[in-house]
């Protein structure tokens, strides 16, 4: 099953969902990442999420989640585009949490204190930016609370993470179901019944359902359109000129003492860890 994003608007227009598989783009920022399985699970859901958002982007729009909290994970941030690429970094990705009653302990690592930040850079002359404080720090709850407090369309969010027992990703995916205003009272406590029933999004996906399949399990006879879909993957921005680009910001003083050096630099994207090794000749030219 192949990694997709699709959208939908029931006709009525007083719903409209989003639902995504992501397993193969979370196992890749765990392999690029080198993380263990609590803190894939974090960063999983954490993707999955942004890859969700990134389905109401359009054109050149970009979107950045960023968690921190007080717990040893300290952040995280993963970003997308309007064209499904995701991708995601963790600061510490070994935090050493132990299981709490037999299960990965995501509020543990991520930390019961912090705040959620959301950029995005709809090509405006400043970014639109975000902030709530974390609510359960189990992401889902977390991104369910800012989008029905600060963008004011009440949201329902499920990320699911499944993780093998060599600490590879099985299964990954979610969904987003918002009601559009003006909103039908009842139409929104039918679909908060179906949500309380609703399986684990992990065990549709290992099913092997799709993204439309867990989208029909919560709409069942209420009719809908999909709107758009939107293969999605792992892609990293980096290149060498934004890197030479980061070096120039370092100012005068640092880039002199690099200088002195004479030295070769080396320096590793964050998101995917390339390694950029720099001349002296092009920190000169920076310079």
């Amino acid at each position: 099953m192949k990694d997709q994003l699709i959208r939908i608007l029931t006709r009525d227009g007083s719903l409209r969902g989003l639902a995504a598989v992501t397993t193969d783009l979370v196992e890749e920022c765990r392999r690029r990442q080198d993380a263990d399985p609590t803190a894939t699970l974090a960063l999983g859901r954490l993707a999955t999420g942004a890859a969700l958002m990134g389905g109401l982007l359009k054109g050149d729009q970009r979107l950045n989640l960023t968690v921190e909290g007080n717990g040893p994970l300290l952040r995280m941030s993963a970003e997308t585009d309007a064209r499904g690429r995701v991708r995601a970094t963790v600061k510490n990705p070994h935090p050493g949490v132990p299981l709490k009653e037999g299960r990965l302990d995501v509020v543990g690592a991520v930390g019961k204190a912090g705040f959620l930040h959301v950029s995005k850079d709809l090509g405006l002359r400043e970014p639109y930016r975000g902030t709530v404080q974390l609510v359960s720090s189990e992401i889902g709850e977390d991104l369910a609370y800012y989008l029905t407090t600060s963008e004011q369309i009440p949201s329902a969010v499920s990320l699911g993470v499944y993780i093998n027992t060599d600490g590879s990703v099985g299964a990954a995916g979610g969904f987003i179901i918002q009601a559009m205003p003006p909103g039908d009272e009842n139409r929104i406590a039918q679909l908060e019944e179906r949500l309380r029933s609703l399986p684990p999004v992990t065990s549709l996906l290992c099913e092997g359902q799709d993204a439309e399949a867990i989208l029909a399990h919560l709409l069942a006879d209420i009719p809908y359109e999909v709107k758009e879909s939107t293969p999605l993957c792992f892609r990293c921005t980096c290149n060498r000129r934004q890197i030479l680009q980061m070096l120039a910001g370092l100012g005068r003083s640092d880039l002199e003492e690099l200088i002195a050096k004479d030295e070769a630099v080396q320096v590793t994207c964050e998101f995917c860890k390339e390694v950029y090794t720099l001349s002296p000749t092009e920190i000169r030219a920076t310079l």
